[in-house]
């Protein structure tokens, strides 16, 4: 019997939460994990309440802002960042968790990954940005670029 391993079993729950984002660009997810149990999940998109951007638009596409620039443009929360604030509003203790990304954190999500002493990072798709690669670096930071395996979820539940 073939099983996924750990990071891919951990890596599929991460896609399985992007599924979940209503950005129009990219749909990312986060899982954070600690002794293999899973403590907070997270996707990308506006805040609570707040209008999804295929509803109003996405500013970033509106301003002409390439992928990878002035994130603060942005209307919604990154999948890392939604994670570790729903971590912080149940009061889960994250430190020394493994956090698993369907793409590379930006730099931005890097310098909340090390804030919130997440000591590994997971990620699946490459996202080309030297200010998070430098800030993992810098701060010891694992990094490690997994694969998932192709999942069949249930066309119904």
């Amino acid at each position: 019997m073939d099983r996924p391993s750990w990071d891919q079993y951990f890596m599929a729950f991460a896609y399985l939460a992007a599924s979940r984002s209503t950005c129009i660009r990219r749909k990312v997810g986060a899982v954070i994990v600690k002794k293999r149990h899973i403590l907070a999940t997270g996707y990308n998109g506006p805040p609570k309440g707040a209008k999804h951007c295929g509803v109003v638009g996405c500013v970033r596409d509106t301003l002409g802002i390439p992928s990878g620039e002035r994130h603060e443009c942005c209307r919604g929360l990154h999948g890392e960042q939604n994670s570790i604030v729903q971590a912080a509003a149940h009061g889960i203790k994250i430190a020394s968790s493994t956090i698993y990304c369907t793409n590379q954190p930006c730099g931005i999500c890097a310098k909340m990954i090390i804030n919130a002493n997440i000591v590994r990072v997971v990620y699946a798709e490459p996202y080309l940005d030297k200010l998070a690669l430098d800030a993992f670096e810098e701060a010891g930071t694992e990094l490690v670029h997994a694969t998932c395996p192709a999942i069949r979820l249930p066309t119904s539940l």
